[in-house]
């Protein structure tokens, strides 16, 4: 089943502004979170998908690759975000969108008896950022890469107990006397950073959270069609958190390597080939590169320097999955630039021959013309 539209889930357009996104987001969270919903797998399917929307449209680094690549900038390869997104990852990342109070961080009783007041935080690890050079021929036919990254894990024979400030909730309770009555407030607790939990024991070489540094090797699948600076997502291979908490993810930014041969132009490459003249006067076949090996194309006799042969196909394919570009072959006669005695005699002869008069036929395009065809 096709996802939803992010847009469509959140219920605007595409030309709204981030306080409306946010105000939008709120809606629908309010509409649909579990506390209002209990056993309602429909509800809580709506929040998740909510969160992962407003996730996106809210970072305007993301919203910009979504308008321009569609779900498949983030997650056209599982385990990529952020359809991974699960309660914990929404409590801790959006807990502020209610003013701090929504089913973590910190916040306020009274809201519809307590809203998510009773989740405890799980403390989240920190994401780890890597970059991943790809050739042109992985980007055109997707690859999956095994990378060796050094992340936080829990250390063995680490052991947690209940947090005494908070007893395991994560949270610390205030009650406040106002004009208005009695005021209820949960804030973070400064104990345990929220987790519920410190450590009992930890073996020598972990840090104070318990947690070493271990090299692991990670699998990660790039899809066809990725450019220059897009940033994917291994969820839960950053650091690991400590007690209960969730692993940080990995980010993976990609890096174009450049080709010998070839040049990239979106989804179309361009192949400059150069032809001798006799081979422009009398034609020839040439083999030429692509992202899928070589090939062998015909040049007809009398080609004109300049003139494009595009090969259909032959680009790299669209990361929205909209088939593929081309690869345009400029045509480039090759003029000697140092000629024998007979050489140039024969030349001279041919100087006033009509055969060598230049006549420009209609289908004989401009310089302009070529490079407007190019881009239609």
């Amino acid at each position: 089943m096709a996802k939803q539209d992010y847009y469509t889930t959140l219920e605007i357009d595409k030309n709204a502004t981030a306080a409306e996104i946010k105000k939008a987001y709120r809606k629908m969270a309010l509409k649909y979170h579990p506390d209002k919903n209990p056993d309602n797998k429909e509800a809580e399917t709506k929040f998740k998908e909510a969160a992962e929307a407003y996730e996106v449209l809210s970072n305007a680094d993301k919203k910009s690759r979504y308008d321009q690549f569609g779900h498949q900038a983030f997650d056209g390869n599982g385990g990529f975000s952020g359809g991974s997104m699960n309660m914990d990852d929404i409590f801790s990342q959006f807990g502020d969108i209610f003013g701090g109070g929504f089913g973590g961080g910190g916040g306020f009783s009274g809201f519809g008896g307590g809203f998510g007041g009773g989740q405890q935080r799980r403390v989240k690890g920190s994401n780890l950022r890597i970059r991943v050079k790809l050739t042109l021929e992985e980007i055109a036919n997707g690859v999956e890469k095994k990378v060796k990254v050094r992340r936080k894990v829990q250390a063995p024979g680490t052991t947690y107990k209940t947090c005494a400030s908070c007893n395991g909730s994560g949270q610390v309770t205030r009650i406040t006397n106002t004009i208005l009555g009695r005021m209820q407030t949960a804030t973070t607790c400064t104990t345990c950073g929220g987790a519920g939990q410190t450590i009992d024991k930890k073996p020598d070489g972990a840090d104070a959270h318990g947690l070493l540094v271990k090299e692991e090797t990670v699998s990660i699948k790039i899809p066809a069609g990725v450019v220059e600076g897009m940033q994917l997502k291994v969820s839960g291979k950053g650091n690991e958190a400590p007690g209960n908490g969730i692993s940080g993810d990995l980010l993976v930014a990609i890096e174009e390597e450049n080709h010998a041969t070839l040049q990239r132009e979106g989804d179309n490459l361009h192949y400059d080939m150069y032809v001798s003249l006799p081979d422009a006067v009398l034609g020839t076949s040439k083999e030429i590169d692509t992202v899928t090996g070589k090939v062998r194309i015909k040049v007809e006799a009398g080609v004109q320097s300049g003139k494009i042969l595009r090969l259909r196909g032959k680009g790299i394919p669209s990361i929205n999955g909209y088939g593929k570009g081309d690869l345009l072959v400029h045509v480039n006669v090759w003029t000697p630039k140092t000629l024998s005695k007979q050489q140039k005699e024969f030349f001279e002869a041919m100087k006033e021959d009509e055969h060598f008069s230049p006549k420009p036929e209609s289908s004989d395009k401009s310089f302009f013309e070529k490079v407007k065809d190019m881009f239609s």
